[in-house]
């Protein structure tokens, strides 16, 4: 059995009448001492730590009005996590209670109760709710305040948080969150993390004994196909004796896509330039007139007002 095991259990038996029921500390040395947050209530002096029943020497005791956490960098986080690594708790208790005069004070009572000790509404922030954590159920106050607390960078995972609410009547409590669950869920979902992280590192291990060198890349330099790719045409145009052909030619078919440019540009000179016969016996004529563009139209220009 936990340590809140044996609180909730123990105090469960109390409430129903059994005086001998109790605590002993020194079975739970492991889980000692523990940081609790409750609220100022000064109705709750003579209960906490007694209903817990663990030492005063054993319990660090923080509280504020409604044992309220806003954010998980809040002043009240930083007091539980300076708790847990100078003071050595190892866990950590939320623990609200009935009847809380913060839950049954409204906004509007609220800023009424300032402005009589003398302060103006314009003076406060403008999300008064939000700045005071106020709320309306001290059952969710104290199930919030657990998960911040949970959810903070300044706790770390190896703390159990728990959720109680206290009777302020009976002093019996009621087991709202069980750190323990959360813990071992964080615990396994941290495992999980580094786990993960492990099998990723292994991987790029391998490629730690990469070498760069055993790459086989092409040998050809660079600009070495084109210069290669010049020279064969250079060599299969001068091969051809062109002459002026009697037309132009009106159509050319569209080029394949995968066609090289090059041989395409000879396929075409090799069917519009064929190769003459001897020069000497070609009678001479003058070369073809090449076509006038036709002139470009002017558009007439449409008087403002009138449509087209």
């Amino acid at each position: 059995m936990r340590l809140f095991e044996a609180i909730i259990e123990a105090n469960h038996r109390a409430a129903a009448g059994d005086q001998s029921a109790g605590l002993r500390p020194a079975d739970f040395a492991e889980s000692l001492p523990i940081a609790a947050l409750t609220c100022i209530d000064a109705r709750l002096n003579p209960l906490i730590p007694e209903v817990l029943g663990i030492p005063e020497d054993q319990f660090i005791w923080l509280r504020n009005a409604g044992n309220i956490i806003t954010n998980p960098l809040s002043s009240t986080m930083r007091s539980l996590s300076l708790a847990c690594a100078v003071k050595g708790a190892e866990e950590i208790a939320v623990i609200g209670h009935t009847d809380c005069q913060v839950c049954k004070t409204s906004t509007t009572q609220l800023l009424e109760r300032l402005k009589n000790l003398g302060i103006e509404r314009q003076v406060l922030p403008d999300n008064v709710n939000e700045f005071f954590g106020m709320f309306g159920s001290e059952r969710q106050n104290v199930i919030k305040a657990c998960e911040i607390v949970r959810s903070s960078p300044l706790i770390g995972p190896k703390i159990p948080v728990h959720g109680l609410l206290l009777d302020i009547q009976t002093g019996k409590l009621e087991w709202l969150v069980n750190g323990y669950q959360s813990w071992t869920t964080m615990d396994s979902k941290w495992n999980e993390v580094v786990r993960s992280a492990g099998e990723t590192v292994d991987k790029l291990k391998s490629l730690g004994d990469f070498n760069i060198g055993e790459m086989k890349f092409p040998e050809t330099k660079i600009g070495e196909t084109v210069t290669k790719a010049t020279d064969w045409l250079s060599q299969k145009v001068g091969s051809l004796q062109m002459q002026p052909m009697a037309a132009p030619p009106t159509e050319f078919a569209p080029p394949p896509k995968a066609i090289n440019i090059a041989a395409r540009v000879i396929d075409l000179a090799e069917k519009h330039w064929p190769k003459p016969a001897d020069s000497s016996k070609r009678p001479s004529s003058p070369p073809p007139k090449i076509p006038i563009p036709p002139p470009i139209r002017v558009q007439p220009q449409i008087p403002k007002g009138r449509k087209k």
